[in-house]
């Protein structure tokens, strides 16, 4: 199969503090400034989105997509505790009002990642407070934009949040506890419930899901009982509990690489096989687990969109080809019964890749950093944008 069912939504993604620039108030800024950050450098003024947003929706909407998934900053819209910020409401109000004008259906999340400050220093997500803060959050945001929120994405890759940030302790807060881990996993499975019931309570009527990362997880030796036990007790914590009758209308699905568990490492993951084709993050390119986290995530019993796929290369016709591979996959996936409505593309520009910096390369759209952060369209864009247009992969090689 190469045509992609009628109403299919094609997009691509980005994350406010990935591309806005000057998020000075939240965790991850805060990360990156301190001598112990795992941060290869600060994401300063980011690609300058905050400002450039409908310039930027304008050169989406050129290239063929019709969908655009795009985050808020919690810690502009609420600084302090209780604190809102009508300016940054008002702000993202124009967002969503140049997102829709542009034709382009709004996947919009309401935590990427990054907490306020204040947030952090009362525990983040190990706080025994923490869903009720979220909560109070996503009321706020309901009630002043859920009428242009189409699709409202509760929080991103929980999974990772709470492997990086409280097992592994690559991300902010920095924790390497296992017992947090699993108290912030459920935590974040009751804020995504929450945040639910605060949209289907505002303005509009958004439909909610929460977007998982599903890689392919593997244990990297199959007749090792440890590395099976650690395998099954991730595979349990990262995948299973988030899909046993999630609240919401949807699943957003993320999919970049296979996971070799071993527990014999520190970050409990072992490297790609020598000699595998590896991205710039040191990923796996395996097309084939993006078809099997579709059918992973179809158990619950909800549609899917793919809100997140895609590689970090220098080689451009690298990235035609991963998009050949992995949209080949959803095809499949499709043709085998399984309900997606949709695929956005990470990332819609090269941005600030969080502890990797500028480094990796991941849009369709390069950043042109000593030129005031020109954009460049590159060749990806255009062969996707023919993809789009057509619904019909086999447009994405055709040439004008």
């Amino acid at each position: 199969m190469t045509r992609f069912p009628d109403g299919f939504l094609w997009g691509s993604s980005t994350a406010a503090h990935q591309v806005e620039g000057g998020n000075v108030n939240n965790d991850w800024w805060a990360w990156e400034h301190t001598p112990q950050t795992t941060g290869a450098e600060p994401s300063g003024d980011a690609i300058d989105h905050y400002h450039r947003y409908a310039e930027d929706f304008e050169l989406l909407a050129s290239l063929g997509q019709n969908a655009h998934r795009l985050s808020l900053e919690w810690s502009r819209i609420e600084p302090e505790p209780g604190e809102w910020s009508q300016a940054a409401l008002d702000h993202y109000r124009r967002v969503l009002e140049s997102l829709a004008e542009h034709g382009l259906t709004a996947f919009v999340t309401l935590h990427h990642f990054t907490i306020p400050r204040w947030f952090d220093e009362r525990g983040g997500w190990s706080a025994a407070d923490a869903v009720e803060r979220f909560e109070r959050y996503c009321e706020r945001v309901a009630a002043a934009l859920g009428d242009l929120i189409p699709f409202a994405c509760t929080i991103n890759e929980p999974q990772i949040v709470s492997l990086l940030g409280y097992l592994q302790g690559y991300h902010p807060p920095g924790l390497a506890n296992a017992v947090v881990w699993r108290r912030v996993t459920r935590t974040l499975i009751e804020a995504h419930a929450a945040a639910v019931r605060a949209l289907a309570a505002g303005a509009g009527s958004p439909r909610a899901g929460i977007c998982l990362q599903l890689p392919a997880l593997e244990p990297a030796r199959a007749d090792d009982e440890a590395c099976v036990a650690l395998y099954e007790e991730l595979r349990e914590e990262m995948v299973e509990v988030y899909l046993d009758g999630p609240p919401g209308d949807f699943v957003g699905v993320q999919y970049y690489t296979r996971m070799r568990v071993d527990p014999a490492l520190p970050n409990r993951f072992a490297r790609a096989p020598e000699g595998s084709p590896l991205t710039q993050m040191g990923w796996e390119l395996h097309p084939e687990g993006l078809r099997q986290a579709l059918h992973t995530a179809a158990r619950a019993g909800l549609p899917l969109y793919v809100t997140e796929n895609g590689i970090a290369t220098a080689e451009d016709e690298q990235r035609v080809d991963y998009l050949e591979s992995h949209l080949g996959a959803v095809a499949a996936a499709i043709a085998e019964g399984v309900d997606v409505r949709g695929y956005l593309y990470w990332s819609s520009f090269d941005n600030f890749e969080w502890a990797e910096g500028y480094r990796p390369q991941f849009g369709i759209v390069a950043i042109d950093r000593g030129d005031g952060l020109r954009r460049v369209v590159r060749p990806s864009a255009e062969a996707f944008g023919r993809v789009a247009r057509s619904g019909d992969l086999s447009e994405l090689r055709a040439r004008g």
